[in-house]
């Protein structure tokens, strides 16, 4: 793994923890319709996608060898 994948993992198990507290917080302080509740969910769902995604990608680029493209036109 080379420094900017342990990089990009970092930041986004930051992003899914923080996301992740964005949700609980929300999800204990939602009242019905309040729109403030409602955004915090949202912004929440994201960044843990967010950092779900770049820590996936970053751990897919390292595990995966390189493309040979002569074996990859066949």
């Amino acid at each position: 793994m080379t420094g900017a994948n342990i990089l990009f993992v970092a930041v986004g198990a930051i992003a899914v923890l923080g996301g992740l507290a964005t949700l609980v917080t929300a999800l204990r302080r939602h009242r019905a319709n309040h729109p403030a509740g409602v955004a915090m969910l949202i912004g929440g769902m994201m960044v843990t996608a967010f950092g779900l995604l770049l820590t996936g990608f970053a751990i897919a680029y390292t595990a995966a060898g390189p493309l040979n493209s002569a074996e990859a036109v066949r």
